[in-house]
């Protein structure tokens, strides 16, 4: 038995935070329908790399979900959708505020419906405030929390973030751990509830030190001067002789004093009174003055908390992400065995199944007995 098995979830959502919340929620056993538009379904069904009909990444985030195909517009698509509701445990959705009210599915309609839903709705700025009606994606909420700014580089221009932060750790894993809860809290009331997840609420939480600098010493951070800004040689990024980079965190003073020892830093340079950007000059002229894999050699067992940087193709196959089994879950695409996206699910709360597949659009309209539009 998985935690989830038994819980059902209607999932409106489209494109990346409430699919990613939804299919973490899918991993640990949870029954998961995703609800579609006729024709185009999740916009995310049309990016591209294909494999098939739909892209590759609507494909990693809605591995094992079911699909069906209901124009929401439609005057009969909440009675059609109705009984659905009366047996879901959980909703999500991603619509900016008041959409699903105008599409008579708001959480007072549906809660008159269904009291014990737990109607999840994640948005980028919330139901309320000045912003909650603005559009927006993962930079904008980055780029309004103050975030975006501390990464600038010597230039003054913020870089732009490989990853999307505001998106997952600022949207859908605040979801999966607020429905959670609400599941919990519903066992000890009865009752569901409305969670109102902001993806830039969420991105505050990591700038946790930012926040303690400005209330603690009256310091707003700075970019590149701050210890984790680029200020300090103990947390930076250092070219080698071939061009490669050594991402050097020795934080603490058993890290810095080891570090120091390995690169034979000058002794006036090892002191914490020592200038910071002479530091860094004369780190950076020392590791520029060997390979990448001579540093490698050199740190391996040293606890000097440094790494190569690895490109993305070298970090899927690292020794250690295969022997941790990262990639064991499988996605099912047209034939293919491919590997599935990693999520935050431990091992013993996942299906032994390690295959799965996503869904065509409205493949389970059958199934489910709903017709996509009203009858003329």
């Amino acid at each position: 038995m998985q935690p989830l098995n038994g819980i059902f979830v209607l999932d409106f959502s489209t494109l990346l935070p409430g699919p990613l919340a939804t299919l973490m929620l899918a991993e640990a056993g949870a029954e998961v329908l995703k609800i579609e538009r006729p024709g185009q379904g999740d916009e995310m069904r049309s990016y591209a790399p294909r494999v098939g009909p739909d892209s590759i990444n609507f494909q990693l985030l809605n591995r094992r979900k079911q699909s069906l195909e209901i124009d929401l517009k439609d005057p009969g698509a909440v009675a059609r959708l109705t009984p659905l509701i009366e047996k879901a445990d959980v909703l999500v959705e991603q619509f900016r505020p008041q959409v699903m009210q105008r599409l008579g599915l708001g959480y007072e309609a549906v809660r008159t419906i269904n009291p014990r839903l737990i109607y999840c709705s994640i948005t980028g700025w919330g139901q309320s405030g000045p912003k909650s009606a603005a559009a927006g994606h993962d930079l904008n909420y980055l780029a309004e929390t103050g975030v975006l700014a501390l990464s600038a580089g010597p230039d003054g221009i913020p870089s732009l973030p490989p990853v999307l932060a505001a998106d997952i750790a600022g949207g859908s894993y605040p979801a999966v751990i607020n429905i959670l809860l609400a599941l919990r809290e519903r066992e000890l009331t009865g009752q569901g509830t409305h969670l109102d997840v902001a993806m830039s609420d969420g991105v505050f939480t990591f700038a946790y030190w930012a926040l303690g600098n400005a209330v603690a010493a009256n310091a707003w951070p700075r970019s590149g001067q701050e210890l984790l800004t680029g200020g300090s040689p103990r947390y930076q990024v250092y070219r080698t002789a071939d061009h490669r980079h050594v991402a050097a965190a020795p934080l603490e003073e058993k890290f810095w004093s080891n570090f120091c020892r390995v690169i034979n830093l000058p002794e006036a340079l090892r002191s914490p009174q020592a200038p910071a950007a002479a530091v860094i000059a004369q780190v950076a002229a020392i590791i520029a003055s060997k390979t990448a894999d001579e540093w490698r050699r050199a740190f391996a067992g040293q606890d000097v908390c440094c790494s190569i940087v690895l490109d993305f193709e070298e970090a899927v196959g690292d020794a250690h992400t295969v022997a941790r089994r990262v990639f064991e879950q499988q996605l099912q695409a047209e034939g293919q065995l491919l590997p599935a996206l990693p999520v935050p699910i431990s091992p013993q709360f996942r299906s032994q199944e390690l295959c799965a597949k996503a869904p065509r659009l409205g493949e389970h309209d059958d199934d489910l007995g709903i017709t996509r539009e009203s009858a003329p």
